[in-house]
């Protein structure tokens, strides 16, 4: 999928980053403009239009819980995948206090869900990291072990964000079962893409991941699990959800999330075909590379390897320039000065990382460009840090 350049280059740049948003599905733009029109009302109110926004909220509501197997009544819409996640953690903390103040969460999981962790244990409460190898994935026996009588809520991503391993969710999900213990699931980068395990509590998720609508979050609480808002109380979305319904984002998050699912069966191998490609030939064409996360038990979209001896963000900057549209999980910002702590917590090279992840449609032509142009640009940053490999 080409995308014209951002820079003004009279060429389309490839656009390789859908692991942080993917463009907009054609489900999703047919069916936000038709709910402009149609469900701009307040679906609270009692008068025709409001009805019909009502419905056309409930028929999205529906639709995801479909896509998702779980029921409508379960489903909360939210105004972003973040939003969800801070309510499924804080909420679940909440609303087994009387369990106990005790959180165990995985090494990897995405800054949203440690940063929940982190005002939990400000506000008094105690946290347990479970550590991964070298491949990202948790030990659902180390994971077992990290329970006690005091754990109110644990944390297991379906698949990590920046090297697309799929985590053992099923094998953790029935060890928390057996303690008594809800698991939650962050699924930002698999809802729409891979199946989810099942066994799961609450879940979130993010629309703009699939192909809908930015600032739209799913918020997934199964029947019989204990929740209580962290927020102040408000009568919208079943009291789990605080302000305004954005009825035509939901239509469209909900139309997205149904299309994708229905075409996954046909895309997700072919996109993972692709995947494969660059992992077996970029260590070949490129020296000193390290192709990290799991090499078969990982996300169809999803690839990320880490060059010596090249800053990430130059790297990004030069493929940025010949019109590969790509990001790195362990860039260095001026806030944090502090690379990924995913491939921290790997134990892998954090440096000159790249992360491709294939949006639907990725033309294999553009995959193959991108491997002819990388083992020069790789070269050339090398050569001007008086960096020489074979």
């Amino acid at each position: 999928m080409a995308h014209r350049n951002a820079s003004g280059a009279g060429f389309d740049a490839a656009y390789f980053d859908a692991a942080s948003t993917e463009p907009l599905h054609p489900a999703a733009r047919e069916a936000l403009l038709g709910a402009l029109d149609a469900g701009w009302a307040d679906p609270a109110r009692l008068y025709g239009a409001a009805r019909g926004a009502r419905v056309m909220l409930d028929g999205a509501r529906a639709q995801a819980a479909g896509a998702l197997g779980v029921r409508p009544d379960e489903v909360f819409f939210t105004t972003s995948g973040t939003q969800a996640v801070h309510l499924a953690v804080l909420g679940g903390l909440r609303g087994r206090r009387r369990a106990g103040r005790h959180l165990v969460v995985s090494a990897v999981e995405h800054s949203s869900v440690l940063h929940a962790a982190e005002a939990h244990e400000r506000d008094g409460g105690e946290v347990t990291t479970v550590g991964v190898d070298r491949q990202g994935r948790v030990d659902p026996e180390a994971f077992a072990a990290a329970l006690r009588p005091d754990t109110a809520l644990a944390c297991l991503q379906s698949a990590n964000h920046e090297v697309g391993t799929l985590q053992p969710v099923e094998e953790v999900a029935g060890t928390c079962r057996a303690a008594g213990v809800p698991l939650f699931v962050d699924a930002a980068q698999s809802a729409g893409r891979a199946e989810i395990p099942p066994g799961w509590s609450s879940l979130a998720a993010s629309a703009h991941k699939w192909g809908g609508p930015p600032g739209v979050g799913l918020l997934v609480i199964r029947k019989n699990t204990r929740w209580r808002s962290p927020l102040p109380e408000d009568e919208r979305e079943g009291r789990r959800v605080p302000g305004f319904e954005n009825v035509p984002g939901a239509v469209a998050a909900a139309a997205a999330l149904a299309a994708r699912s229905a075409e996954t069966a046909a895309e997700a191998p072919r996109l993972s075909a692709l995947i494969d490609r660059i992992r077996e030939r970029v260590p070949r064409l490129v020296p000193d590379v390290e192709v990290v996360g799991d090499p078969v038990r990982r996300l169809p979209h999803l690839v990320t390897f880490s060059c010596l001896y090249v800053a990430g963000e130059a790297l990004l900057t030069e493929l940025d320039r010949l019109g590969f549209a790509v990001s790195s999980g362990s860039s260095c910002t001026a806030d944090t000065l502090r690379p990924s702590h995913v491939l921290e917590a790997m134990g892998v090279i954090t440096h000159g990382n790249v992360r491709v992840s294939l949006p639907r449609g990725a033309d294999p032509a553009d995959v193959d460009r991108f491997l002819t142009v990388l083992p020069d640009a790789v070269a050339r940053l090398r050569r001007s840090a008086g960096v020489s490999t074979p």
